[in-house]
């Protein structure tokens, strides 16, 4: 029987994709492992691999069509000795409304079926970096699915433990077997959701499309629809401000002594064969390598809020915000605190130039510590930004200035540099908060510390 090829879920967060291109037509033959299709998600573009043997039977979604729900039917695949062409007459698109009403659905039968293969017939593509198309989304409620195997969920059910209450250890938090058994003796469970506060579901925004468009004159503006990755940092962004109390500390930086070791070490750096230096550090690389030590040196604030508990991590893994057409992206310095400046820097640079091109593997900007958002670059002199879950801190920078200081009642010119520090008042409290970027400002004034 035919093999239906479902539109894949490359993250955990995945309800949509856009297929960018298709790499193999109709009347190819394809082999397990073969890269067949180009998807994007709200992040990047990822390739995706067959998991079956057969023949394209019939392309469904051509490429280039956008928003199409995960687990629609994208093409027909003909198994070996199946006729093709009887394959494609009875190939069809099925769609569903949005991931988000096929969760509510399986939410009410119980049916939990596995991400890309909800048939025993249909099945998923596996995306190239990451071992999604193994795992298995289960909707808890209309709002998020849950990743877990097929033995987890029938473990789960025998024990009468509800999934959404499981930590999960795999991969993008999928449950596996051992978090089921683990959750038996009352181990890895989160706390139960407080109820939503009365009338909280109808609370709608201030102004509705047709209000906001109703004030201007037609003809007088272009409506731009918008692409999967500005609907996702509109929600994710929203959520966070409306969930997260923010508090922001700011502190002033002289990086006088930084931009001399800046441009002395920069001078000295070894060069190629085309006598091209090596690495060129920016104040952006001493950024990120100050805030990974001023982590480690205030370990209580690098952390993360769960409701069972405080997460405290071992390592200082920075984000860092890299602006890209339609939106922004933030790959992760992963152990930056053990890192030299140039190591920091040529990986930026790579995640720089791949993040522009949509070219990021999911595991290269999910999770992370803590995050950097530099504007100098752009004359900012402050701001504040918004903390990008699970993270419990952020750090805005602002521009270098020469400005007028006092010292030894004198007045002098020194080159200033405004940050602020972002703060999830669960987790980092003022005091910490406090001392946090203190540790942060004694680091970049002071930048032969961090070689240290």
């Amino acid at each position: 029987m035919p093999i239906n090829i479902l539109m894949p879920a490359l993250s955990p967060t995945m309800e949509k994709g856009n297929l960018a291109r298709w790499l193999k037509k109709e009347g190819d033959a394809v082999k397990s492992g073969d890269v067949i299709a180009e998807i994007e998600t709200d992040k990047a573009t990822m390739e995706v691999e067959a998991v079956d043997e057969g023949t394209i039977a019939k392309i469904l979604v051509p490429e280039g069509t956008q928003d199409v729900p995960v687990n629609n039917v994208i093409a027909v695949l003909a198994g070996d000795g199946e006729d093709v062409k009887a394959a494609a007459s009875g190939a069809t698109v099925e769609p569903k409304a949005d991931a988000k009403a096929q969760s509510r659905a399986e939410a009410k039968t119980g049916s939990g079926e596995a991400t890309g293969s909800p048939e025993p017939s249909s099945r998923a593509p596996a995306p190239k970096p990451a071992s999604s198309g193994s795992q298995a989304a289960q909707p808890a409620n209309g709002h998020a699915r849950i990743f877990s195997s097929p033995l987890a969920r029938r473990l789960a059910s025998e024990a009468g433990i509800e999934l959404a209450r499981i930590e999960g250890s795999g991969p993008h938090g999928r449950i596996v077997a051992r978090d089921v058994e683990q959750a038996k003796s009352g181990k890895g469970l989160k706390a139960a959701a407080a109820p939503a506060p009365a009338g909280a579901s109808s609370i709608a925004p201030s102004m509705s499309d047709k209000q906001i468009l109703s004030l201007f004159e037609d003809g007088s503006y272009e409506l731009v629809p918008h692409d999967n990755m500005r609907r996702t940092i509109a929600q994710r962004l929203t959520a966070s401000i409306q969930n997260v109390p923010h508090f922001y500390l700011t502190m002033d930086c002289d990086i006088g002594r930084l931009l001399s070791a800046r441009e002395e070490i920069n001078a000295t750096a070894p060069k190629d064969k085309e006598k091209k230096p090596l690495y060129k550090l920016s104040v952006n690389d001493f950024v990120i390598k100050a805030m990974a030590v001023a982590l480690q040196r205030v370990p209580n604030a690098n952390v993360s809020w769960t409701e069972g508990g405080m997460l405290k991590h071992k390592h200082s893994d920075v984000g860092v915000a890299v602006a890209m057409p339609g939106g922004l992206i933030t790959p992760i310095i992963r152990n930056a605190e053990t890192k030299t400046l140039s190591a920091i820097s040529s990986e930026m640079k790579d995640f720089a130039a791949r993040a522009r091109a949509r070219k990021l593997k999911p595991e290269e900007y999910q999770g992370g510590t803590t995050a950097v958002s530099n504007l100098g670059m752009y004359g900012i002199k402050d701001f504040t930004a918004v903390i990008n879950p699970p993270h419990a801190t952020i750090l805005a920078v602002g521009a270098s200035e020469e400005r007028a200081v006092v010292r030894g009642g004198r007045i002098e010119a020194a080159q200033i540099m405004s940050v602020t520090l972002s703060c999830d008042h669960r987790a980092v409290d003022g005091a910490l908060g406090a001392e946090l970027i203190g540790a942060f400002k004694t680091l970049i004034e002071n930048p032969v510390m961090m070689m240290v």
